[in-house]
C-alpha cells in the first residue's frame, strides 16, 4: 500500500467541460432540452467529490488492517501497529515519511461497542494522539498541546451509544464507527531516545470496553486475499466506476452517517439514488456518462492546488491552513484527503511543500540552494519543525551522512549578523558548514517543511504573519 502525499497532475477540467455533450445521455443529444442531463451529471460529480474522504478510508483501512498480526505499518482491527525507527531511503511502503515522531496507530470499529485507550505517561515529551472519523474528520486530539503529557484514559464511543463508563475514563464521541488512531512520538532518533520512546509506545493500551479490567487477547485475526495489497490506495478509489463507487459509499454510510451540517447537501444526491441508511439505486444514473464521472470529480478535487482559498502559495511554498476540521468545504477535506491523508488540525501541524525553487523551476540536485531564515524567523512553533528531503517520488534520499531532514536537532550554525543558512545540494558544502547541510539527490527532488505546534499568535504561519522563505539557486 502507497498511501501518498504527492501532489496529482492537474487532469483536464477545462477540457471536460467543453466536451460536456459527449457526456450527456443520448436524449439530451437529440434534442431535448439538456438542463437536466447537465445538473445530474454535476451532482454526481459533487457526490464523488463528497464521499471520496469516506471511501478512501475504508481503502485504506482494508489494506492496514489486512494482516494476522501486527507488522510494520500495519496491524490487525484493534490492534497498534507500533513503528520502532525511522525508514532508511530503501523504505518504499509509504511516501513522504517522516524521520521525527515514531508512530503508534489503530483501526477501531466503534460501531457495536467503545474502545478504551490507555496513554502513559508521557514524561514532558511532546506527542499527539488525533482521532480521525470515517470522513477524516479529526475530532479528538489528546496530547502535549490539548491534555498534557500525564497518564489518561478515554472511551472512544459511537454513534448513538448510550451508556456507563468506568470511574476515570473520560468520553470521546466519534460521529462514525471508523475511527482511525494515528499517534505521534517525538524522537530524537538516537539508540537511548528509540529505547525510551518504545517503553512508551509499549504502554499504550487499546481494549474493548466489556474487556476493560479484566485480562484481554485480541482474537485471531484473517487475511482477506481478495484485498489488493501492492496497488496505492488513491489508484484503487480512482479505477472505482461510478457505480460501484456509490454502491460502496453508501453502504459505508449506513455505520458513518453525515453529520447534521451536510443535510442540505446529501438531500440533493437522492436524485442520482445516494440515500443515507439504503442501498444505491444505480437505476436513477444515467449510464451514459457514468464512465465519465470519476475522471472530471478528480479533477474538481485536484484543481483545488490552484484555486481553493484555503491552499496558500508563499515563496514556493504550498500549504494548506483549513485541515483536520473542514466544516462543508467538501473540495478541500477531499484534497487534503487525495494529497495528505491523515492530516493534523493546524493548530497541531502545518506541512507547506515545496516541489519547485523560488524562480518557479524544478529542484535539481545539479544546482545549490540555500534557505536563509534571518535573525529570529526561524518556524515559529512550540512543538518542532524540520525539512525534509524528497526525491521526485517523495522517497528518501540516500547520501553519506544518513541525514533526511534538516531541524534544531543539528545544532544549527549561525551567521555572523545571526541569520541561519540552510544548504540544499548534492555534495558538502564543506566541513564548517555541514552541520546546516540537507544532502540532495543527483536528479529531481522536492522539500517539505514540518511545523509542529505552530504559534496561532505572531508571528505564526497560520495567520500570515510568518512564512517560510524561499529556497534560492546559488548563482
Amino acid at each position: 500500500m502507497t498511501v501518498t502525499r504527492r501532489t496529482a497532475t492537474l487532469g483536464g477540467l477545462a477540457g471536460a467541460v467543453s466536451t460536456l455533450g459527449a457526456l450527456l445521455p443520448a436524449h439530451a443529444q437529440e434534442g431535448v432540452p439538456i438542463l437536466g442531463g447537465l445538473e445530474e451529471f454535476w451532482l454526481a460529480t459533487e457526490a464523488y467529490v463528497y464521499g471520496y474522504p469516506l471511501v478512501t478510508m475504508e481503502m485504506t483501512r482494508r489494506i492496514m488492517t489486512n494482516v494476522a498480526a501486527p507488522a510494520g505499518t500495519r496491524a490487525p482491527m484493534g490492534q497498534f501497529a507500533r513503528i520502532r525507527q525511522y525508514p532508511d531511503a530503501s523504505f518504499r511502503d509509504v511516501t513522504a515519511p517522516n524521520a521525527d515522531t515514531l508512530y503508534t496507530t489503530s483501526w477501531i470499529d466503534v460501531g457495536k461497542e467503545p474502545w478504551v485507550l490507555s496513554l502513559p505517561d508521557m514524561k514532558g515529551r511532546y506527542y499527539l494522539f488525533p482521532m480521525l472519523d470515517g470522513w477524516t474528520t479529526v475530532f479528538q486530539v489528546p496530547g502535549t498541546r490539548t491534555t498534557g503529557t500525564g497518564a489518561q484514559t478515554y472511551a472512544i464511543t459511537g454513534p448513538g451509544w448510550k451508556g456507563t463508563l468506568p470511574a476515570g475514563v473520560k468520553e470521546y464521541k466519534s460521529p462514525t464507527s471508523i475511527v482511525w488512531l494515528l499517534g505521534r512520538i517525538y524522537c530524537t532518533g538516537t539508540p537511548e531516545d528509540y529505547a525510551a520512546v518504545h517503553a512508551l509506545q509499549d504502554q499504550c493500551k487499546l481494549v474493548p470496553l466489556s474487556s476493560w479490567g479484566k485480562d484481554y487477547t485480541p482474537p485471531a485475526a484473517t487475511v482477506d486475499p481478495s484485498v489488493d495489497m501492492k496497488t496505492a490506495v488513491r489508484e484503487q478509489v480512482n479505477a472505482l466506476d461510478a457505480v460501484s463507487y456509490f454502491t460502496l459509499l453508501a453502504e459505508l454510510m449506513k455505520t458513518n452517517p453525515p453529520v447534521a451540517a451536510d443535510a442540505a447537501a446529501v438531500a440533493r444526491f437522492a436524485r442520482i439514488g445516494l440515500v443515507p441508511g439504503q442501498d444505491f439505486d444505480k437505476t436513477k444514473l444515467h449510464a451514459d456518462f457514468v464512465s465519465r464521472i470519476p475522471h472530471v470529480a478528480f479533477d474538481r478535487i485536484m484543481i483545488q492546488l490552484k484555486v481553493n482559498k484555503s491552499v496558500k502559495n508563499v515563496n514556493g511554498w504550498l500549504y494548506d491552513t483549513v485541515t483536520g476540521v473542514y466544516g462543508t468545504d467538501y473540495l478541500n477535506r477531499a484534497l487534503v484527503t487525495a494529497i495528505g491523508l491523515g492530516a493534523n488540525r493546524p493548530q497541531d501541524a502545518i506541512y507547506p511543500m515545496s516541489p519547485k525553487d523560488a524562480d518557479g523551476r524544478d529542484y535539481d540536485g545539479a544546482n545549490k540552494y540555500v534557505i536563509r531564515f534571518a535573525k529570529g524567523q526561524l518556524p515559529p512553533v512550540k512543538g518542532f519543525w524540520s525539512i525534509t528531503m524528497y526525491d521526485a517520488a517523495f522517497f528518501f534520499v540516500a547520501n553519506p551522512i544518513n541525514r533526511y531532514s534538516i531541524s534544531a536537532r543539528q545544532k544549527l550554525k549561525a551567521n555572523a549578523d545571526g541569520s541561519i543558512d540552510i544548504y540544499i545540494q548534492n555534495e558538502s558544502p564543506g566541513a564548517d558548514k555541514e552541520a546546516n547541510w540537507l544532502p540532495a539527490p543527483k536528479g529531481k527532488f522536492q522539500l517539505m517543511l514540518r511545523m509542529y505546534w505552530p504559534n496561532e499568535t505572531q508571528p505564526s504561519i497560520i495567520n500570515g504573519t510568518w512564512s517560510p522563505p524561499p529556497a534560492k539557486k546559488v548563482a
